[in-house]
């Protein structure tokens, strides 16, 4: 006898009915996401289980207010994601102001303008971007991008959402998205480009 599994939708109907088996499901099925989203905003372990358990006791206790019109995923996205920032916002150290960051955006966009090459970096092979010190220096580098900024970044490169759907989850529209998407890559792929740079020197 096959068992079909149940969808999200049919989980969080069962949820609404006392099915504690139903919001075990739903929890498992999305924990591992929402962890991997708030570690890599925060790049702290222990801030990252704050956030996983802030987000879940928010989606438990706003079940009933979810509508459908978009899908429970990005519906929990963005409550992971407001969790992520309300963390993020609480840190006692002062995050680079988003001047600071558009100032040497615009700074590597001109030299890239002018002519001057920047190592791409989004070629090298898997295995180098995947060993502990090149991921190490890809975290350092996120964490000093401005959270909007970042969040961005997150979502769409790292989470692999479609700008579509990061700007439904940040209330942004698609345009300001790709923007913000632009900027970050441009900076993240300086500051990158001189790891690798020196890497190979």
């Amino acid at each position: 006898m096959e068992h079909t599994v149940p969808t999200d939708t049919e989980l969080i109907e069962r949820i609404g009915k006392g099915d504690n088996e139903a919001l075990e499901l739903l929890v498992s099925r999305y924990e591992g996401l929402v962890y991997n989203l708030a570690y890599r905003m925060l790049g702290n372990r222990d801030d990252a289980e704050d956030v996983l358990q802030d987000t879940f006791f928010n989606v438990i206790r706003s079940l009933d207010k979810f509508q459908s019109r978009s899908s429970f995923s990005t519906w929990l996205y963005r409550v992971a994601t407001n969790a992520a920032l309300t963390k993020l916002r609480k840190r006692s150290r002062r995050d680079r102001s988003e001047t600071e960051f558009l100032d040497e955006a615009n700074s590597v966009q001109k030299l890239a303008h002018a002519g001057q090459k920047l190592t791409d970096w989004s070629e090298s092979p898997s295995d180098r971007l995947l060993n502990s010190e090149a991921r190490k220096k890809m975290d350092e580098a996120i964490d000093e991008l401005p959270e909007m900024y970042r969040v961005v970044f997150v979502l769409r490169d790292v989470e692999g959402l479609p700008a579509a759907e990061v700007a439904e989850v940040l209330g942004l529209s698609v345009a300001a998205v790709k923007s913000r998407l632009h900027r970050a890559r441009l900076y993240l792929r300086n500051r990158l480009s001189t790891y690798f740079t020196g890497e190979t020197a």
